[in-house]
């Protein structure tokens, strides 16, 4: 949905499950880790969502939309130039979308 790469995935010395993911032209690398044994995962009350910076929130929402990811919320103009949306994960945890304005 977002346009992630996956760059490699493998099982660490202990078991966790690893998968490094970037954005296409970008050499930042996001690891997501699956690790059974921990037991579920607890978010905090200070963790609300992760953010990703969109070119074009209309333009993605239209892709989710068909993939059955609807926006949950926006877009709202930031004031900028930009804007600001939100979709659910799966999991029931929020992703913000952020497209900026040309005031960056």
């Amino acid at each position: 949905m977002l346009g992630l790469e996956e760059v490699r995935r493998h099982t660490s010395g202990r078991g966790s499950q690893l998968v490094f993911l970037k954005a296409p032209g970008s050499d930042v690398e996001i690891e997501i880790c699956k690790f059974d044994d921990s037991g579920p995962v607890m978010v905090g009350p200070d963790l609300t969502h992760l953010a990703f910076e969109v070119d074009d929130i209309e333009e993605f929402a239209k892709r989710t939309a068909a993939k059955g990811y609807p926006l949950s919320d926006g877009p709202h103009p930031n004031g900028r130039g930009g804007a600001i949306a939100f979709i659910d994960a799966p999991e029931g945890y929020e992703i913000e979308l952020i497209q900026r304005g040309a005031d960056r």
